[in-house]
Formats: C-alpha cells, structure tokens, sequence
C-alpha cells in the first residue's frame, strides 16, 4: 500500500497538515505591487513547482521561457528540479504574506515581518 502525501505547514513552531496534493501560492511583488502565483504538487520526492503565472512583466518579474498570455496573466511551465521544502520569510515589503490555497479552501500565511512558514510534504 502506498502512503498518502498531503501537505505539511510549519509556522511558530506548529505543524498543519492539508490533506491536499496541489496547492497554489500567491503574493503580491513588492516593487511591481503586481501579483504572483504558483501552482506546485506536492509527490513522495518533494514539491514539484507545474506552472508561475504574473499579471506584468516587470523588475524582478519577467515572465518564463515560452511564457504565453492568458486571461491577462503571462503563464508558463519553470523549470526546476524537485524541492524538498519551500521556506518563506516575510519581508513586510509586500503589505502581507502568501495566500496558500488547495482543494480545501485558501488561506493567508506568513504576514507578520520575520515570520517563516515551511511547506513540505508529509505521509
């Protein structure tokens, strides 16, 4: 029997499990003041990162190779290896953190200046 992979958030020393395989981040650039979004699965060898979307270029915020518009937002696919955790800082530049959303709803993370959040994935 294969075991289940969800997500694991780490944030002030509290773990969360989200019984999700997909989830999204999103946040705001905080030059550009323009949003950003990620859609990463979450798979045994670590978190795989499937697509970035960016409302416009910009510094900082160039879209991927063989980005294409779509609804306003340039798309594509990066290209990056697996990730065993993705570690947030907050930098309090953004005016918040990350809006962490999956199939059980979004929530926002990581809003408070030198607050880290972990994402890993977890049996």
């Amino acid at each position: 029997m294969t075991a289940t992979i969800g997500l694991c958030l780490l944030l002030g020393g509290k773990t969360t499990v989200i019984a999700a395989s997909m989830f999204t981040l999103s946040w705001n650039h905080s030059v550009q003041k323009t949003e950003w979004r990620e859609t990463w699965a979450v798979t045994a060898a670590g978190l795989r990162l499937t697509e970035a979307a960016v409302e416009s270029s910009g510094a900082g915020m160039e879209p991927g190779a063989n980005a294409v518009l779509r609804d306003g937002w340039w798309v594509w696919a990066p290209k990056l290896p697996v990730q065993p955790r993705l570690t947030l800082a907050a930098s309090g530049a953004t005016g918040g953190g990350w809006t962490l959303c999956h199939p059980g709803g979004c929530s926002e993370i990581g809003a408070k200046v030198g607050e880290n959040v972990v994402l890993t994935p977890c049996p």
